[in-house]
C-alpha cells in the first residue's frame, strides 16, 4: 500500500496557489472544498498549516496580498483561515532563519498539511470497517473478460507466494496512477499513451535550517514553479521539482540537477545555506498527469484535474488528480460506473465519513499523533516502557512494529520504516541503523526465520542507499 506516488508527496492538502496563478479556478475551488472535508474527516492527520510568502519588493507585497485574498474567497466557508500581510519585524519573528536582507514583509495564508502514507493506510482500514476488502501485495497480471469481451474481473498474483487468483467483479477500476497505461495495454494492446509522468523531488533537513512552525512558500523559482519548506515530524521537507520522465518506476531516482536546484533555491531564502552533507534524506515521487492538450509543452503547465475514460470493454480508468482531491475522484468514478452500467444511483456518503483514527484536538508534538484514536491503544501495549525508543532521534518504539503487523498489514521492514512510520524519509541513515531490530520484531510477529530477517535488512539497506546523499 502507498508504495509509489501516494507516499512521496510534498505532504500538503492544498487548494493550489500555483493553479490559481495559472487561471485554473475550477480546480482550486474543487481542491479547496476537498481540503476542508479532509480536515474535517481526518483531523488526526490533516492540520491547519500557516504558510508565509516572504516578499522583497513592494509590488510583490501587493500582488501576493491580493492573490491570496482571492484564494481565501474561493475556499469560502471551508477555508482554514484568512490571509494577511505582516510587517518585516513580524515576518522575521515568525520565520527564524529566513534571509533578512531586502525583506519588505510577508503574506501569511492557510493550507493543509498531512501525512500521505498514513492517510492511505487509514483509508484501507476504513474500507474494511465499512464492509470492503483491501489486500496488500497482490498484483494484477491480466484482465478477465466475458463472452462479449467486456471486462468482468482480474487475474491477480500473490507476490509473496506466487499463487494466482481470479477475482470476478461487476466493474473494474484502473486507478493505478503512473501505471494506468500498463493496465490499458492489458485491455487493448497498442493503446495510446494517456499519462505524462512528472518527477517531484524533495530533500529533508534538520529544523535548525528553518526553525519555524510556519511553512515557507517561495513563490517563483527559476523554472516557474513554487518551492515549499514545510515543518513535518520535527524536520523540514523542502521541494519540489517538476521533471518530465519517460518511464515510470516504483523506485524513481532523484537527479543531481534536481537536488542542486532545491539546495540553491532554498539557500537563496535562508540565512543558513544547506549543503549536500546536511540532507538527511532525499525522495522522489512521480505525478500521473493526464496527457497534455495540444500546445501544452511543459509538465508544470498540465492541469492537475482528473478525468475518467471508459474503454469499449468497460474498463474504467481514472487519470490525473492529486491527493487533495482523492475523495472527489472516487465519487466521480462511482457515479460514472452507475451511469454507464445502469446501476441504481446511491447517494455518496464519503463527504462526511470519519476516517479510521479520527481524533480531534491532536497534540502535534506527540510522537504518536498520526495514529489518532489508536495512539492510546498503542500506549497501553507499551506496558510502562513508553519512553524506551529503539530510535530516540525518530521516536520509534518496538510496540509500533508489532502494531503495524497486526493492525496495518505491514509485511516488510520497508513497509514499517517507509510507510507505517516515515523513518526512511526523515533520516535514511538512522533507519538503516534500526532496521535489524525492526526485522527481528517483525519476524517474531509474522512467524519468519532468521534468514528472512537477514534478507529484509539487506533489501532495506539496498533501498535506503538512494535516499542518502554521499
Amino acid at each position: 500500500f502507498a508504495k509509489g506516488t501516494s507516499s512521496r508527496s510534498t505532504k500538503l492538502v492544498h487548494g493550489g496557489v500555483r493553479y490559481l496563478a495559472q487561471g485554473d479556478v475550477k480546480l482550486v475551488r474543487e481542491a479547496s472544498i476537498e481540503r476542508g472535508l479532509l480536515h474535517q474527516n481526518a483531523p488526526h492527520l490533516v492540520k491547519d498549516q500557516t504558510f508565509i510568502v516572504p516578499v522583497y519588493t513592494l509590488w510583490d507585497s501587493l500582488k501576493y496580498t491580493i492573490g491570496l485574498k482571492l484564494y481565501d474567497w474561493i475556499a469560502g466557508k471551508l477555508g482554514l483561515g484568512d490571509s494577511v500581510f505582516i510587517s518585516k519585524k513580524k515576518t522575521l519573528a515568525r520565520m527564524p532563519g529566513i534571509l533578512a536582507k531586502g525583506l519588505k514583509g510577508g503574506v501569511s495564508y492557510h493550507d493543509g498539511q498531512f501525512d500521505d502514507s498514513r492517510l492511505a493506510i487509514n483509508l484501507a482500514q476504513s474500507i474494511i470497517e465499512n464492509g470492503g476488502d483491501a489486500i496488500n501485495y497482490v498484483k494484477v497480471v491480466n484482465l478477465l473478460k466475458d463472452e462479449n469481451g467486456n471486462v468482468n474481473g482480474v487475474l491477480a498474483s500473490d507476490t509473496e507466494t506466487g499463487e494466482t487468483f481470479s477475482f470476478k467483479t461487476k466493474a473494474v477500476v484502473n486507478a493505478t496512477g503512473v501505471f494506468v497505461d500498463d493496465i490499458l495495454m492489458m485491455d487493448k494492446p497498442g493503446s495510446d499513451k494517456t499519462i505524462c509522468v512528472s518527477q517531484g523531488v524533495h530533500i529533508v533537513l534538520n529544523k535548525e535550517f528553518y526553525p519555524s512552525e510556519e511553512a515557507l512558500m517561495i513563490p517563483k523559482t527559476s523554472d516557474g514553479r513554487v518551492l515549499f519548506a514545510v515543518p513535518w515530524h520535527n524536520k523540514v521537507v523542502v521541494g519540489t521539482t517538476d521533471t518530465p520522465i519517460e518511464e515510470a518506476s516504483l523506485e524513481p531516482h532523484a537527479l543531481e540537477k534536481e537536488i542542486s536546484f532545491i539546495l540553491q533555491t532554498a539557500g537563496a531564502y535562508l540565512e543558513k545555506k544547506p549543503k549536500r552533507s546536511d540532507v538527511l534524506s532525499v525522495f522522489a515521487g512521480l505525478r500521473p498527469l493526464a496527457a497534455p492538450q495540444k500546445g501544452e509543452q511543459k509538465t508544470k503547465e498540465i492541469s492537475r484535474s482528473h478525468k475518467i475514460i471508459v474503454s469499449s470493454s468497460h474498463l474504467f480508468t481514472i487519470l490525473g488528480g492529486k491527493w487533495t482531491t482523492y475523495r472527489k475522484m472516487g465519487e466521480d468514478m462511482v457515479n460514472r460506473i452507475e451511469k454507464d452500467l445502469s446501476w441504481q444511483h446511491i447517494k455518496p456518503a464519503t463527504a462526511n465519513l470519519s476516517i479510521h483514527g479520527f481524533e480531534k484536538n491532536m497534540d502535534w508534538n506527540d510522537p504518536l499523533y498520526f495514529y489518532g484514536s489508536d495512539a492510546k491503544l498503542i500506549r497501553q501495549q507499551m506496558n510502562g516502557d513508553a519512553n524506551v525508543w529503539i530510535s530516540e532521534e525518530l521516536k520509534i518504539h518496538k510496540t509500533q512494529i508489532s502494531w503495524a503487523v497486526e493492525h496495518e498489514m505491514a509485511r516488510t521492514v520497508e513497509d514499517f520504516l517507509s510507510r507505517r512510520t516515515r523513518a526512511l524519509l526523515l533520516n535514511a541513515r538512522e533507519s538503516c541503523r534500526i532496521a535489524p531490530e525492526v526485522a527481528a520484531v517483525m519476524a517474531k510477529a509474522l512467524g519468519r526465520d532468521t534468514a528472512w530477517e537477514d534478507e529484509q535488512v539487506r533489501l532495506f539497506n539496498q533501498l535506503a542507499e538512494q535516499y542518502i546523499l554521499n
